[in-house]
């Protein structure tokens, strides 16, 4: 049985459960606002969804897990401070300040280039916690909201987004996604540049080459500046879009599903509101360790930013393209998109990640739903991504796609391909 027949009304139903998250979000968005990762109004929203959902869940857990949320994004302001050293000790050791320190200076200057670019690649490329112990702990949370089959649970279908709201991105907010990708390039490369001039700086060239190196490594060195401008640490962001829809239009499928008094006879159907995405996936990391020994056949559907219809997609590659999210489960999400009456692309994350890819990585089978223009969208992780920049008809069409996949996963499982 599709979604779309185990109602007579389906369309009507359906566009409540729209209407319900678009409720739900203002409501958070207004009552509680941005929810910083491992911060208190974070705490205070995942309280308020697990409240509200005891009357439709059969049960509602939550798992608290230990982060430093700040380490993730904390790497641009450190890589920044090593750069600025690591270029004026070259551009002192080219110009021969110190005649007997110069090779020393190079060499020094060479170490901060690799650390880092280590911490660039762990950090944002990886999303390893190589920086944890240098920034504070904080406590967050996950919350799990199951509905229960009539019988035996032999399959289990598991829906999730993102509770917690990014500090702002000022190039984003300031100039869109083209001034953005331009200082992000910009930035990048003139580390992996000056790395180049560090292993030159060693080698026996003509004056003319080390007036070229010098005057490289100034340009580099002044272009790493901005990125200590990239984060604006003053500005947690409300998040409506990234990633109230996603928390919503999960919970819409278990309350779609009680209040019509549905029960899959032998698929357990979860919802869970992950916690600290927008500190390194450390939510998802922490829900994966713990429920990476599942007893009967899992699959997790990411939902994350319904907001811009044209580009909704399946993503079955994340991490920057670097992960590769399990085949079975994005088939079944598309066939289920087809259900719906859309015939979604594949599509992978190019810049950043998803919760997927944690959950992935920890041995559990995901894919993700997304409806962002890649660009990326201005709303992305600024100011402007509030409430009053929702679109109903994205997240009606994505809780449309979520309802027929778990109806589709209940009937075929994972052989749905």
């Amino acid at each position: 049985m599709q979604a779309r027949e185990s109602n007579a009304n389906y369309p009507s139903r359906r566009r409540e459960m729209a209407n319900f998250a678009a409720r739900e979000i203002k409501r958070v968005c207004k009552e509680i606002g941005p929810r910083a990762s491992g911060e208190e109004n974070e705490r205070k929203a995942q309280a308020y969804l697990a409240e509200s959902m005891k009357s439709v869940a059969d049960s509602v857990e939550i798992e608290d897990f230990e982060l430093h949320p700040k380490a993730f994004m904390g790497w641009v302001l450190l890589d920044v401070c090593l750069m600025l050293v690591s270029g004026v000790l070259l551009i002192l050791g080219l110009l021969d300040v110190f005649p007997a320190a110069s090779t020393a200076l190079t060499a020094v200057a060479t170490v901060l280039t690799v650390l880092s670019i280590l911490f660039l690649v762990f950090e944002f490329l990886l999303y390893k916690p190589l920086l944890d112990p240098l920034f504070p702990k904080r406590k967050s949370c996950n919350v799990i909201c199951t509905r229960k089959p009539k019988g035996e649970v032999k399959r289990r279908i598991v829906f999730c987004g993102h509770m917690d709201s990014a500090y702002e991105w000022t190039y984003l907010r300031k100039g869109g996604g083209k001034v953005f990708a331009a200082v992000v390039g910009a930035a990048f490369g003139s580390v992996f540049v000056q790395l180049v001039l560090d292993i030159l700086a060693f080698l026996p060239l003509p004056d003319t080459a080390d007036i070229v190196l010098l005057v490289l490594a100034v340009l580099t060195t002044l272009l790493v500046i901005p990125g200590a401008f990239f984060v604006n640490w003053k500005c947690v962001v409300p998040g409506a879009n990234d990633n109230l829809t996603g928390v919503f239009a999960s919970m819409a499928v278990v309350r779609f599903l009680a209040a019509n008094d549905i029960r899959f006879e032998n698929t357990e159907v979860a919802a869970v509101s992950m916690g600290c995405e927008e500190a390194g996936l450390r939510g998802a990391k922490a829900f994966a360790a713990k429920h990476a020994e599942e007893d009967v056949e899992t699959v997790y559907i990411v939902t994350d930013t319904l907001r811009d219809y044209d580009f909704m997609g399946v993503y079955n590659k994340d991490m920057t393209g670097i992960v590769t999210l399990d085949a079975q489960a994005a088939a079944l999400l598309k066939a289920g998109a087809k259900n719906a009456g859309h015939d979604l692309p594949f599509a992978k994350v190019f810049f950043g990640a998803s919760d997927a890819a944690a959950l992935q990585q920890g041995g559990l089978r995901a894919a993700t739903l997304a409806a962002m223009d890649p660009t990326p969208a201005r709303y992305y992780h600024t100011r402007t991504d509030t409430a009053d920049n929702l679109d109903l008809k994205t997240l009606e069409a994505g809780i449309d796609v979520l309802l027929e996949t778990a109806f589709l996963y209940d009937a075929k499982g994972l052989r749905s391909e």
